[in-house]
């Protein structure tokens, strides 16, 4: 079992459940799904870009991504509907707690002036959503293939109810908000 499920299910939830008085364990929330998603708005000209960004995103998630497609045309951004510009992927049950404490413990730490992750970035239901600059923080990126310098942005979906619940979690999970 990872190291983070079992901190889950050991000291988050007997925690989350004092503090907000649940009267039963499944009302605590609960980490349901990290969707990774980079936009490659420049694969409208050049393919490999496309490509680089998926193998990139393939090496950090260590799951296959999808091609993300335009809904809908746009004439100033030179596309059209149906077009691919970017790349998902969706990491759910091991995989998932696997990435959040790769994330967590050694790739946060390596981005350059790091004080903590916004907690300004709560959807109002309990989601939160993180932008990180560059692919470069995580370690399975190599400097030297790296074709050109992208962001994502990864988004923290959970059962919470309510911004609060979701911090907590996240929180008791070893997230590093600011003070």
């Amino acid at each position: 079992m990872n190291r983070l499920k079992e901190k889950y299910l050991n000291e988050v939830v007997p925690s989350l459940k004092e503090k907000h008085n649940y009267k039963t364990i499944m009302e605590v929330p609960k980490l349901e799904k990290i969707v990774i998603n980079v936009g490659v708005g420049d694969a409208t000209t050049n393919s490999k870009l496309l490509e680089a960004a998926m193998n990139d995103l393939a090496l950090i998630s260590g799951q296959k991504p999808i091609v993300t497609k335009a809904k809908k045309s746009i004439a100033g951004f030179k596309i059209r509907a149906g077009q691919a510009i970017g790349c998902k992927v969706t990491l759910r049950g091991e995989n998932m707690y696997n990435f959040l404490d790769k994330l967590i413990s050694i790739s946060l730490p390596r981005v350059r002036d790091f004080r903590g992750v916004s907690n300004k970035a709560f959807d109002g239901r309990g989601n939160y959503t993180l932008g990180i600059k560059e692919q470069l923080i995580f370690s399975e990126i190599e400097y030297d293939n790296v074709v050109k310098l992208r962001g994502m942005d990864i988004v923290f979906v959970t059962t919470a109810k309510t911004n609060e619940e979701a911090y907590d979690l996240l929180k008791g999970l070893g997230m590093p908000f600011r003070k």
